[in-house]
């Protein structure tokens, strides 16, 4: 009988050998399990007893450029439940001994999640009669508990809102982009600096580890807190602010509406940053009561409103600075050049007007009387794509780069943006009102402030920065923030002659006389920027002083009317703070008012090339 093929030698030998291999494959996963991964699976392992309690560090302070205390953090109660030990019988009583919604216990207690044994806040700013309470009534609240945490103190005279920000509880959203670092009832930094150094300001959260029983009581505190991570605070921010000239331009703005930005010139330090009206910080430390935060939020004001960086205006004939520039610097112009204004510009039968009647005028004498004519005339020359170029040089059109959170970055129209904007509803006439700084143009106050800085140095583009330098806490060590100085590519011929044809508009007889200061060279544009129906907003910017400038501004007072009167005098008076302090105890309005155009004699005209 023939033998099975079943049985064969072969097949013995394959059936062997899987055998053998499936029990290496075992004994080397034992092995793997009991030797390899030992470490690992025994740290898993006392994980099902230890239970990892984050500490909140403290949040760095900031600090003004002269060294003192501007932003403090002072001791504050916060309620927490545990969701592990809660019982849900007791929320009608948590809700009635706090006056908190029961809403939101059950929001954060469902958002625990797997990490049910460490507490959430539920409620801050608890009064000492409220932890009194706690404690009186904490056998029928288990798992109800407080925490020490921290809130802000605002040490300053000025308000600063716009600028520094505030700390408030992270929403729902935040919670989404911010990454797994926060948990419901976190402070997070919101708006300005706060927000944009959050993540320098926070620190890092510590833990503390601590032993739990089956039942998931903690016990005592694992390896007596040997195995603890230290909460690492926060580091401190210097700022660049003057506080005496904040103060001093918040003052100024007072019953405004509208926006003073100065910088410094020489690197780009923001020395004020008033946005008016704004809102007192001091309501925003600690629990907001709703009525408050309701009439902010409905006041038709709008306090709440960053205007230095987040509202965008028409600059006005304040963009006649960079369309001469951009001409001059493309050799379509010079200094000989002469346009003839006869008091208007007639294109496809429509008339746009002018100030006056100029005659043949070269680009200091248009930039000097502010001629309309000039600029219509010369805007088509320089075209869409010139006008691009020098404008987003500057950064109109693109933001720039300001620490703080949240900045516009305006509009440059392009012949791209009358496309997308208009479709085939548009021609070349458009060119005539960016001429001026009219019609689809927008620029913010801060903008406008960091291109007069630019145009007063001699073509040094500065990232505009509120930070001068980030000090560690722990070492005393201070990191200085760069301020990115970036060289345009314009000439200095160029520059002087735009620089001189400012100067004339302050000390010649321009429209910006009202920003004269006495002892000291101050040049300027202003600018009316249209604002239909309702009256027009008014600027002016300006430098100081002409030779070495430490100083430039940029103000706007919306429905102001004229920039000559409504916006020169407070940039004036700005300049003067800024360079010889408070010299008379009088209020703002008054040493606007007692400014008096110097007589021609007393300065000193440089020679006006060309005419």
């Amino acid at each position: 009988m023939e033998r099975s093929s079943f049985g064969s030698r072969k097949r013995v030998y394959i059936l062997g050998a899987i055998f053998l291999l499936m029990v290496g494959i075992l004994l080397f996963r034992m092995y793997d399990l009991q030797f390899l991964q030992y470490d690992a699976f025994r740290s898993k392992a006392e994980e099902n007893s230890i239970r990892r309690i984050s500490k909140d560090p403290l949040r760095g302070l900031i600090y003004d450029r002269e060294g003192n205390l501007i932003v403090d953090n002072n001791p504050s109660y916060t309620l927490t439940v545990t969701p592990f030990e809660f019982e849900w019988r007791s929320l009608p009583l948590l809700v009635k001994l706090f006056a908190i919604d029961s809403n939101v216990v059950r929001y954060r207690v469902s958002r625990a999640g797997l990490n049910s044994f460490e507490p959430v806040k539920i409620a801050r700013d608890l009064r000492f009669d409220q932890l009194s309470v706690l404690e009186e009534y904490r056998a029928l609240l288990p798992g109800v508990n407080y925490v020490i945490e921290s809130r802000r103190v605002y040490k300053m005279k000025p308000r600063l809102s716009h600028l520094l920000g505030y700390t408030k509880e992270i929403s729902p959203g935040l919670l989404k982009t911010l990454g797994a670092y926060y948990q419901p009832g976190d402070m997070v930094g919101f708006n300005g600096i706060e927000a944009y150094y959050e993540d320098i300001l926070r620190g890092d959260k510590g833990y503390g580890y601590f032993t739990v029983n089956a039942h998931g009581k903690v016990v005592e505190s694992f390896e007596h807190g040997q195995a603890d991570i230290p909460a690492e605070e926060g580091s401190d921010l210097v700022l660049t602010i003057d506080m005496d000239l904040q103060d001093y331009g918040e003052r100024l703005m007072k019953g405004k509406r509208g926006a003073i930005v100065a910088i410094d010139p020489r690197n780009g330090e923001i020395l004020a940053y008033v946005s008016a009206p704004d809102y007192d910080l001091r309501d925003f430390s600690g629990r907001i009561p709703v009525d408050a935060w309701n009439s902010l939020r409905n006041d038709p004001d709008s306090p709440l409103y960053n205007r230095c960086s987040m509202a965008a205006y028409p600059p006005g004939s304040t963009f006649k600075m960079l369309v001469a520039a951009a001409s001059l610097q493309e050799d379509i112009i010079d200094i000989n050049t002469r346009i003839h204004c006869p008091g208007s510009y007639l294109l496809a039968g429509q008339e746009f007007g002018c100030h006056g009647s100029h005659g043949d005028i070269n680009v200091v004498t248009a930039l000097e009387h502010s001629c309309n004519v000039f600029f219509y005339k010369l805007i088509f020359k320089l075209g869409f794509d010139n006008l691009k170029k020098y404008g987003t040089m500057f950064h109109f059109g693109r933001p720039t780069g300001i620490d703080i959170s949240n900045e516009n970055p305006g509009i440059l129209p392009t012949e791209e943006y009358y496309n997308n904007r208009y479709g085939t509803r548009w021609n070349i006439g458009y060119l005539v009102n960016l001429g001026i700084g009219q019609g689809e143009i927008n620029t913010t106050p801060l903008q406008m402030a960091a291109y007069t800085s630019a145009l007063a140095n001699g073509g040094v583009y500065y990232r505009p920065h509120a930070v001068r330098a980030i000090r560690n806490r722990i070492t005393d060590q201070e990191q200085l923030i760069d301020p990115h100085g970036e060289k345009l590519p314009m000439s200095t011929q160029v520059l002087d002659i735009i620089r001189h044809g400012m100067y004339r508009v302050v000390n010649g007889s321009g429209t910006g006389y009202a920003a004269r200061v006495g002892g000291v060279k101050v040049a300027g544009k202003t600018g009316t920027a249209e604002n239909p129906p309702n009256p027009d907003h008014a600027w002016f910017v300006a430098f100081a002083p002409y030779e070495e400038p430490t100083i430039a501004v940029a103000v706007i007072v919306e429905n102001g009317g004229f920039g000559g009167t409504a916006a020169a005098p407070i940039a004036g008076a700005i300049i003067r703070r800024h360079l010889f302090g408070p010299v008379a105890p009088q209020a703002p309005q008054d040493s606007i008012t007692n400014v008096a155009p110097l007589p021609s004699a007393a300065i000193e005209y440089p020679e006006t090339p060309g005419n």
